[in-house]
């Protein structure tokens, strides 16, 4: 068994400030002297980036659409490994998920499968005895959940947490900790979120600064959680002789499960980052990966560096390219009326719309492709506003819909699916495997 302290971060709805209560706890801990492991739960790629600023750890996805119940609990375990304690935060509210009632995906799922307590972070503003009824509700909802305390987030003043400590004491919650109504502590959004961490550092001394919190009652809480038993070892053991991969990271594209990327480190790949933005040439690799990210909002950069659009084209090993790295490999990205010319290695043109495409996919092979042979199904999830002209080579057909999606050659795979390989390992072994062990 493993004595793991942890705390699941899970709010009523989205919005209600999870990311914002996360940064100032991670920093309040870290000024204990605690090594502090932040999770997130779900597919998102943008709050870890602020989780990682706050914490200085890689953060981890636990997402119980991708994982079953072993697959989770050993990720989990891999990542606390070292840590004094863990620190979840949820997706949107506590039971959202792929299901209307939240029993796949969703926070309240992986709290249950974690065996970890729950605190509620409520937006508190313009509310007082309010916040019990609302409270209660969630706490009674599932009693596998264990709602044991509640943060306020815009909080008016001192009185006004007051008031909200006394009502939530009549019903034997704590009053954890609260954050003020300030507008200096909101992190800026945009169409996929919050802006990344690398690009507008987090207010992470002005929250700590704000942020009133009893750690010795969340510590104590924290350490209730029981034992959990161990886990298989998340990473499969025994490498291959080492594949070069060479991947996008910069302001453009830095979307990627790093447990994926991990996985390929597992097996033997040497993961070398390069920038499609600055950079005029590929590095020396046999393998190519463009993540997610952000090309329209810097189309003009790239269609500039031609000499790096060039370089991918002419790259004649595997590429696969999800979402923005899709956009990238495409013809041309129209941003409104603006066309700027991409890669040119897939055929049709991205166009940005103005409402979202956005859910978990588990999708089939059409053909073979650089990581499923035809007819294998994998699982992954879409969040973008561009759209692609129909593709006469679809790479994936969604598993019981037969909506078909993506490109490939055989040697190419687009797509706007993020696939999550640590839930299909055999996908990381198929991209390798091409390359002689030395």
């Amino acid at each position: 068994m493993r004595r793991i302290p942890r705390l699941v971060l899970a709010a009523p709805h989205s919005g209600a400030g999870k990311t914002t209560v996360a940064l100032a706890l991670l920093r309040a801990l870290g000024e204990r002297g605690l090594r502090v492991q932040p999770f997130k739960v779900g597919p998102d790629y943008v709050d870890p980036s602020h989780l990682e600023a706050a914490s200085g750890r890689r953060v981890y996805h636990l997402d119980g659409f991708f994982l079953h119940e072993t697959g989770l609990l050993s990720l989990f375990q891999h990542g606390a490994r070292g840590a004094d304690l863990a620190l979840v935060e949820g997706v949107m509210g506590l039971f959202d998920g792929k299901d209307p009632l939240g029993q796949v995906g969703s926070t309240a799922q992986v709290a249950k499968l974690l065996k970890a307590p729950v605190a509620l972070v409520v937006d508190a503003f313009g509310m007082a005895g309010s916040i019990v009824p609302l409270v209660q509700g969630f706490r009674s909802h599932d009693p596998e959940v264990q709602v044991v305390g509640v943060f306020a987030n815009r909080v008016g003043s001192p009185r006004h947490a007051e008031l909200l400590r006394e009502a939530l004491g009549s019903v034997g919650l704590p009053l954890l900790g609260w954050l003020p109504q300030d507008p200096l502590l909101r992190i800026p959004e945009r169409h996929l979120g919050l802006v990344l961490a690398g690009e507008i550092p987090p207010p992470l001394e002005a929250l700590r600064r704000a942020f009133q919190v009893d750690l010795e009652a969340v510590l104590r809480l924290a350490t209730s959680a029981l034992p959990l038993p161990e886990a298989p070892p998340f990473l499969p053991e025994g490498k291959r002789a080492g594949v070069r991969v060479a991947y996008a990271w910069d302001k453009a594209f830095r979307f990627y499960y790093p447990e994926g990327l991990e996985l390929l480190e597992a097996l033997g790949a040497e993961l070398i980052p390069f920038s499609p933005l600055g950079d005029l040439a590929l590095p020396r690799a046999e393998v190519l990966l463009l993540g997610g990210g952000y090309p329209e909002l810097f189309a003009a950069q790239l269609a500039e560096n031609r000499a790096m659009r060039e370089a991918i084209r002419l790259f004649p090993g595997p590429v696969v390219a999800e979402c923005g790295g899709y956009m990238y490999l495409s013809q041309g990205l129209w941003v409104g009326e603006d066309f700027f010319p991409m890669v040119g290695l897939v055929p049709g043109e991205a166009r940005m719309a103005e409402r979202p495409v956005l859910g978990y996919r588990e999708v089939e092979a059409l053909r073979d492709n650089p990581v499923a042979r035809k007819g294998e199904a994998f699982k992954g999830h879409e969040f973008h506003y561009a759209r692609m002209e129909p593709s006469p080579s679809p790479a994936w057909q969604r598993v019981g819909g037969g909506e078909v999606e993506g490109y490939t050659d055989g040697r190419v795979l687009a797509s706007f699916v993020h696939l999550y390989l640590p839930a299909q390992p055999r996908g990381a072994h198929r991209l390798l495997s091409p390359f002689p062990q030395g």
